[in-house]
């Protein structure tokens, strides 16, 4: 299925399984982008070293376009964006808005700038700054998320620049592509779908409780970092929830002395991501600290299996989701599905 999405980053399928911090690793980016998907490592949780080994990594395993996520607001954003263009990474997409300088070195190197947003006028602005695509999240997505539905957000997003997008947000199967496609999208992308498959490496008891999960069991909160933050309703949530000020302070430095140890930053870099967050928000210390350090809540959960110490981030979709398909039965499920629904419009009277 060619659409402009497949013609801009060289693709065989309109999907995108996005970059999730310790779940999009080597294997299930290699896995996708052999399935004919547009795979995203997530660079935020590694080290600038760990993300040049995983990008060679995934080229070592597949010949096939891929992507690296990048947070926008890093202090080491630049060196990261150094790294991507030296190993020739295809695309480089963003959780929050890249400046216009980082839009423009990455595209001088030829690479293809797709940006996150939640909000139209996010990207009206990438778009003017000279962004190839987007990706737009509407509230049913999991982690940071806003409150518009995709159904609402996208039309409007798609009416209002002419760069191709691409729909996120409560997205797992043929119909919600041909869905998409309808409302103008270029593709598709999936953060909890690809999570929940036998490539993913998240251990088999955080699997169980994903495919456990309904809907009403995937809530917002505010509590982990002062942000909406769409996840499995844990115990730990719970805690964070009623958790007191001082409580909340020294769980947030504990977590964050641990961040800072296994990335390799130092406080004053992790206060300054922090406090990059915190901007124009009303955000406490400890809030701070977390948004600074929500990766080691992250890793408690997906790579340590430690849900009662992590946070489980998810979308909606969660909820209807009841198999751990590969990658590429996944993807290959998806196409055929999305032929059969068009196929079923087209002969409809």
């Amino acid at each position: 299925m060619e659409t402009a999405l497949t013609r801009l980053v060289g693709v065989r399928h309109p999907i995108v399984q996005t970059g999730m911090g310790w779940v999009a690793g080597p294997r299930l980016v290699s896995a996708s982008a052999e399935a004919g998907a547009l795979g995203i490592l997530a660079s935020a949780t590694m080290t600038l070293d760990r993300l040049r080994d995983a990008v060679r990594e995934v080229k070592s395993r597949t010949s096939e376009p891929f992507g690296v996520n990048l947070r926008a607001d890093a202090g080491d954003a630049g060196d990261r964006v150094r790294i991507i263009v030296d190993e020739g990474v295809r695309v480089a997409s963003f959780a929050l808005a890249p400046s216009p300088e980082l839009i423009a070195e990455l595209k001088e190197a030829g690479v293809v700038v797709i940006p996150s947003v939640g909000a139209r006028r996010h990207a009206e602005k990438v778009a003017a700054w000279g962004a190839d695509a987007v990706i737009v999240q509407g509230g049913e997505g999991g982690g940071h998320t806003g409150e518009v539905a995709t159904t609402v957000l996208l039309p409007q997003v798609v009416d209002a620049v002419g760069i191709p997008v691409v729909a996120a947000g409560g997205f797992h199967d043929g119909r919600g592509l041909v869905a998409a496609l309808a409302y103008g999208a270029a593709g598709v992308a999936m953060g909890t779908r690809f999570l929940l498959t036998s490539d993913s490496t998240v251990p088999d008891a955080v699997k169980a409780r994903y495919l456990a999960a309904t809907v009403k069991d995937v809530t917002v909160t505010r509590a982990v970092d002062g942000l909406p933050h769409r996840m499995l309703r844990t115990d730990l949530v719970d805690a964070l929830e009623h958790a007191g000020r001082t409580k909340a302070l020294f769980q947030a430095a504990r977590r964050a002395a641990g961040f800072r140890k296994l990335s390799g930053l130092t406080w004053r870099r992790m206060v300054q991501d922090g406090l990059a967050m915190k901007h124009g928000k009303d955000l406490t210390w400890s809030q701070v600290l977390l948004a600074a350090n929500t990766p080691m809540l992250l890793k408690s959960a997906m790579v340590d299996g430690r849900t009662d110490l992590g946070v489980m981030a998810s979308g909606q979709v969660a909820g209807v989701i009841d198999d751990l398909p590969s990658c590429a039965e996944l993807v290959e499920r998806i196409m055929k599905e999305a032929e059969e629904v068009r196929e079923r419009l087209n002969t409809s009277p």
